[in-house]
């Protein structure tokens, strides 16, 4: 005789006896499950929520902007660009807009008179050419750019961290702070600059008001160019020779692009190493559910010996306490799921970033809770197994 073999359902029906009477301790060892899931699918959303953020940003600002700055001489000293620099890298041939910004040495940034003189607060004045903000991607938080008229005037725009170390919030006329001693009135706020960071942390004055009010010595210490993305390799190795002919090798040409990548890069490496975390959170919640499959077995033994005593072969035996364990890790599984997509689009939302959770962390989080759960499950379901009917009715 054979004997009967047991349906799926009532595989899933037997395997989840022990957690119906056994609530608590189900809950718990799930609970590890459910903590290491959530670690990883949490984490692998996040980066890949940053990743797209990075993407919609430099897709809404481009890759295409170069910036040339002064480097050092032989000497060790910082160069200098020339005053024909600008005009110069405005005529190459594949490049679409320039714009520049010019440190103005000496002029030091003060909310009132009042502020002791070592309390600058880190913060630069610089000259700024009208075309600015269509160069660099940056836009107004409050108030209004330089334009022809007030570039001529004692009239600042601040960047983004510069107005929150000072304590301004808005612009207007009854607003005003010092640079370089000369009361100026802040017209404008910037949002931050992705691309060009030196901005954030700056005043920014017009060319001429510069020159006027500030000694400015009119040279550019950063011109920014923007470039048809097809030719920008070839744009980039003219710039040094154009912006220095006498000297190429003491000018800079950096892409800020690349340095948003590489920050990306390392956000990514960072996210492993937490991802790293996640797993080892994961194999202690498997070593749970074994302990729990082991210690139920021995609690059942009764039961056991009762079901091998009306006909349960072993093999019945093990898949039920196989079904068991690979019950109590998917519950796990999906708990973590679920929390893990939670804190992904919870945290995305704080931050306004797009939320992106990749399908194949959802799949490989189940996997690898099924996975868990057959391992761990495999020794105590062997055990129950092996059990005799007489010596598992006689046990206590």
């Amino acid at each position: 005789m054979r004997p009967a073999r047991m349906p799926f359902a009532d595989v899933v029906r037997v395997g989840g006896v022990g957690l119906r009477t056994r609530p608590m301790r189900a809950f718990l060892s799930a609970l590890g499950i459910a903590i290491g899931i959530a670690a990883m699918v949490a984490v692998v959303g996040i980066s890949s929520s940053s990743g797209a953020e990075l993407d919609r940003t430099l897709s809404a600002l481009g890759t295409n902007l170069l910036t040339v700055q002064p480097g050092n001489t032989i000497l060790g000293e910082e160069a200098e660009l020339p005053l024909e620099a600008e005009p110069m890298i405005e005529r190459v041939d594949g490049v679409e807009r320039s714009s520049a910004i010019g440190r103005v040495d000496g002029a030091k940034v003060y909310r009132s008179a009042e502020i002791p003189e070592a309390q600058t607060n880190g913060l630069v004045a610089y000259a700024a050419r009208e075309s600015l903000p269509g160069t660099v991607g940056a836009t107004l938080h409050d108030g209004v750019w330089l334009n022809a008229a007030t570039g001529g005037y004692p009239a600042v725009v601040l960047g983004a961290d510069a107005a929150r170390r000072l304590g301004i919030g808005a612009a207007g006329p009854d607003t005003q702070i010092l640079v370089g001693g000369v009361r100026c009135t802040v017209i404008g706020i910037l949002d931050p600059v992705p691309l060009a960071a030196e901005l954030d942390s700056a005043a920014l004055l017009g060319w001429p008001a510069a020159i006027r009010w500030l000694d400015f010595d009119e040279h550019a210490t950063t011109v920014y160019t923007q470039s048809v993305e097809s030719r920008l390799e070839a744009v980039r190795e003219l710039l040094p020779a154009t912006a220095n002919p006498a000297a190429p090798n003491e000018v800079s040409v950096s892409r800020p692009s690349d340095a948003l990548a590489a920050k990306q890069a390392t956000n990514q490496a960072f996210a492993g190493l937490l991802l790293g975390v996640g797993a080892v959170a994961l194999l202690v919640g498997g070593v749970g559910v074994a302990n729990t499959m082991v210690i139920s077995v021995l609690e059942r033994r009764p039961e056991i010996g009762l079901r091998r005593a009306l006909g349960a072969t072993r093999g019945q035996v093990r898949v039920q306490f196989l079904a068991e364990s690979l019950l109590l890790s998917a519950l796990g599984g999906a708990g973590g799921v679920l929390l893990g997509v939670t804190v992904t689009v919870g945290y995305a939302a704080y931050e306004q970033w797009p939320w992106v959770i990749p399908e194949w962390a959802l799949a490989g989080g189940l996997a690898a809770t099924l996975v868990i759960g057959g391992v761990a499950g495999l020794y105590p379901a062997v055990r129950a197994a092996r059990l005799s009917p007489t010596a598992a009715l006689q046990s206590p």
